[in-house]
């Protein structure tokens, strides 16, 4: 299942553009782009497990699961097959 557009919402919603005619692309790295802070990281972890009814290992921790929105995909993907929540 595809849940870009609800990641998308939520990262738009919340980093910080000086310019609005900047876009980011799924494989963009907001982290090192320098659009988020710490703050924002526990946000996205916390809409993660909320929204998808997930539980974020420890060692899911990586910055990489959450850095790009294909990561951040992969990741949900992966812990709902794992759930069977999805085939």
């Amino acid at each position: 299942m595809d849940y870009r557009t609800e990641i998308r919402t939520f990262i738009g919603a919340n980093i910080s553009l000086d310019n609005d005619d900047v876009t980011l692309s799924d494989d963009d790295n907001y982290f090192e782009l320098r659009f988020v802070n710490s703050l924002f990281a526990m946000k996205l972890v916390d809409f993660v497990e909320q929204k998808f009814d997930l539980t974020i290992e420890n060692d899911e921790l990586d910055l990489k699961n959450f850095s790009t929105v294909n990561n951040l995909v992969a990741l949900i993907d992966n812990k709902l097959a794992s759930k069977g929540a999805i085939s």
